[in-house]
Parts: structure tokens; C-alpha cells; sequence
């Protein structure tokens, strides 16, 4: 999920949807018994923001450097074609292993 529009198989979050993601997870945290907070509802769904926004980032690089290895292919590769999806995931796959996600 990156900020922003749609964009081949990936989704973007406008902020507002991630401001209510954000509410969501802290909601749900709270309404868990065995999850206590020490701090108040606010700062943990500001942290939990956070948190995702960073996860957009890393989501957002891994995008970009797959593409960009699609785009460095001897042929031209057309984004939507099977041959692109193919390794676009393979690529993507790759690069999230590097970071041991």
C-alpha cells in the first residue's frame, strides 16, 4: 500500500484513510484484555500512525526497485503484461527478503 492513487496491483491509503486505519488498530488494541496501554488512546494511535506510515515507506521502496529492475530488462517489458507480473512479484519477493520481512 503506498499514499496516494491506485496503481497496478498496488493501493494506495489517502491520509485520512490512514488517520482511521490508524484508530482502528489502537481501538481494537484497547479492546483486547490482555493488552494494557501506558500511555492514552491518542499517543498510541499517533504511534500506530506512525508505524504504518514507515511500512508504507519501506512497501514504497521495494515497489520502486523492483520496477526499476523490470525497467533495466535487455526487452521491453509492458507493465500489465503477464511476463511484467511475473517479475514484478519475483522481483518484489526479493527485495522483501533482503529486509528479513
Amino acid at each position: 500500500m503506498r499514499i496516494g492513487e491506485a496503481q497496478s496491483g498496488t493501493m494506495r491509503i489517502s491520509r485520512d484513510k490512514l488517520n482511521k486505519l490508524a484508530h482502528t488498530v489502537a481501538d481494537t488494541l484497547a479492546e483486547i484484555d490482555q493488552v494494557g496501554f501506558l500511555e492514552d488512546r491518542n499517543t498510541i494511535r499517533q504511534e500506530a500512525r506512525k508505524a504504518l506510515e514507515v511500512l508504507l515507506t519501506e512497501e514504497a521502496k521495494i515497489d520502486a526497485v523492483a520496477r526499476q529492475k523490470i525497467a533495466n530488462q535487455r526487452k521491453i517489458i509492458l507493465e500489465g503484461s503477464q511476463e511484467w507480473d511475473i517479475l514484478y512479484r519475483k522481483y518484489y519477493n526479493e527485495e522483501v527478503r533482503k529486509l528479513g520481512i
